[in-house]
């Protein structure tokens, strides 16, 4: 199928690109085609996200959101932000030392799922077409080795790789001009990257690991609007992140955990954490009595304008969270994302009608961009993550209110932080195991039953999407040296270490249908053996109102 754009994934990215493409050929009276394909179920299935949303880049593509009822409907009343102490004490700091960029003054609470789904419903409207359950498996490239489209993937092919009966091929998608906006560690923007060397002139990028519960609770407790995050316990001094709450409509509430996945301790467990994290009193107060009614785990780019890659390279763009537009210092990558894909359209539909050949960049796009209030931000926040990860919680914290606060983000240096996270841990005889306390199935829960209430489906007949590079790496150097964080840093139970049967050793089992889609394996792993690729269409999970 041709089109004049093709753009993977159906995530604020991707979906801003496609509705100002369409708003400037209605504008222009200029034909255009463009399609979004997207590897969830549904338009949202797969999106993930806090959310704390900043309207900036959404009131430039609709200005009259409101009237065409997108799904903005809690504003932001009140910020809370406390130093956790311990797992009993809190200490609430004043806003006066908070960083300003952790203020949520005109912002609202939101779904991104649903506001993707709006998106959709708009983009549609303009004439794009949506293909949601078809996931891009592969690139296409073209004769001077400019990307000229993307294949999806086949349906109907089992574990052995023979065609099953309801067998039916991928498609060819071929466009003038070829968006990637996956989100974070797309499969197929890591490829990009590597081909073009985009990351060239870029520091490393980082990554956090986000893991999230969506609450019903009782009216009493329930204070819309209100926004609280949290820092230190139960993460050590060692390791970065923090925790949040936030308050949305109908009784139901937001809870959950991002780790820096730069951590040095093999025996951390991000979703054990979430689940001690929600013991303390700051949360527990407000989810007792209360009900669970999802879970899911993301993993999110937070290397910054550092770690930014060259997005464009012959025949398309990287934008969105494939590239790392993430703000870290705001806990906020929705709004840049969708800035990055209306700058994305208008340099595609300017080379578009000038008929600029595809072989040739889109080398407008950098320049836009600089010249971007998206990039002035992350150029203001440029030291936050490398602060936090230099000098710790505490200190980095310290700097971070300065730079922010008094410097307003223009000191005359800029901080490097270049050591990849999987380069990060210790050989767990240098570190102290955590023993973790059992779930109660009130507060906290187990992995397995966390999945469950993710709605995540995988065909069980089908190739593992999960790849090896090595059958033997996992037991003769994870297992052996980091004691097998395979197991703990998957929040979804994909990675178990079980005894072999015929020769009683230890084996690497991969429970594929469990995978949540964060590709923290893909990040994390200390020797990059996990490669994630996509599995089959319309499998993965299926977020209600995340």
């Amino acid at each position: 199928m041709e089109f004049d754009v093709v753009i993977v994934g159906a995530g604020p990215a991707g979906l801003s690109t496609a509705c100002r493409l369409m708003q400037q050929s209605q504008k222009e009276e200029r034909e255009l085609t463009v399609c979004v394909i997207e590897k969830g179920s549904e338009v949202g299935a797969h999106i993930f996200s806090g959310a704390v949303f900043e309207t900036r880049a959404l009131d430039e593509i609709f200005p009259d959101w409101k009237e065409r009822g997108a799904p903005l409907n809690t504003p932001v009343t009140s910020d809370e932000i406390y130093l956790l102490k311990n797992a009993e004490k809190a200490q609430k700091l004043p806003n006066s030392l908070v960083p300003k960029t952790m203020h949520n003054e005109g912002n609202y609470i939101i779904s991104v799922g649903n506001l993707c789904r709006w998106l959709a419903e708009q983009a549609e409207e303009l004439g794009v077409e949506v293909f949601p359950g078809f996931p891009a498996a592969e690139i296409l490239y073209g004769d001077d080795g400019e990307v000229k489209g993307v294949i999806t993937g086949d349906m109907g092919i089992d574990a052995k790789g023979e065609q099953k009966a309801d067998y039916m091929p991928g498609m060819e998608l071929h466009g003038k001009y070829t968006i990637f906006s996956e989100g974070c560690r797309g499969h197929l923007g890591k490829q990009l990257i590597n081909k073009y060397q985009l990351d060239s002139e870029s520091d490393t990028q980082h990554y956090g690991i986000g893991l999230k519960e969506l609450w019903e609770i009782e009216p009493s407790k329930h204070k819309p609007g209100l926004v609280v995050h949290g820092a230190g316990w139960p993460l050590t001094k060692e390791t970065s992140g923090g925790s949040f709450l936030y308050h949305a409509e109908n009784n139901q509430v937001m809870v959950g955990i991002v780790i820096d996945l730069s951590y040095s301790n093999p025996f951390i467990s991000p979703f054990d954490e979430l689940q001690r994290m929600k013991h303390h009193p700051i949360f527990k107060d407000t989810l007792e009595g209360g009900t669970r009614i999802s879970y899911g785990a993301r993993a999110i780019a937070k290397g910054g304008l550092n770690s930014l890659p060259k997005m464009h390279f012959p025949g398309g763009l990287l934008i969105g969270c494939d590239a790392g537009t993430l703000n870290f210092a705001k806990i906020k990558g929705t709004h840049t994302a969708m800035k990055s894909g209306i700058l994305a359209a208008e340099s595609i539909f300017t080379a578009i009608s000038s008929e600029i050949t595809v072989s040739n960049e889109l080398s407008s796009f950098t320049e836009a961009f600089k010249t971007s209030w998206l990039h002035e931000e992350l150029h203001q926040t440029r030291n936050f993550g490398p602060a936090m990860h230099k000098f710790g919680t505490y200190m980095g914290g310290a700097f971070n209110y300065l730079d922010q606060n008094w410097f307003k983000g223009k000191l005359p240096f800029t901080l490097h932080d270049t050591k990849p996270d999987h380069e990060q841990l210790k050989p767990a005889a240098e570190c102290t195991d955590i023993a973790y306390p059992k779930p109660d199935n009130k507060i906290s829960f187990d992995k397995l039953s966390s999945v469950f209430i993710s709605n995540t489906n995988h065909e069980e007949d089908q190739p593992c999407h999960l790849k090896l590079k090595s059958e033997v790496i996992p037991v003769e150097k994870n297992l052996a040296l980091f004691a097998g964080p395979e197991a703990r840093f998957c929040p979804a139970g994909v990675y178990e270490f079980v005894e072999n049967p015929e020769n009683q050793q230890q084996q690497l089992q991969i429970n594929a249908q469990n995978c949540l889609h964060c590709k923290t394996c893909d990040i994390k792993d200390p020797t990059q053996n996990i490669t994630w690729q996509v599995p089959e269409g319309l499998g993965g999970p299926s977020y209600p109102n995340m």
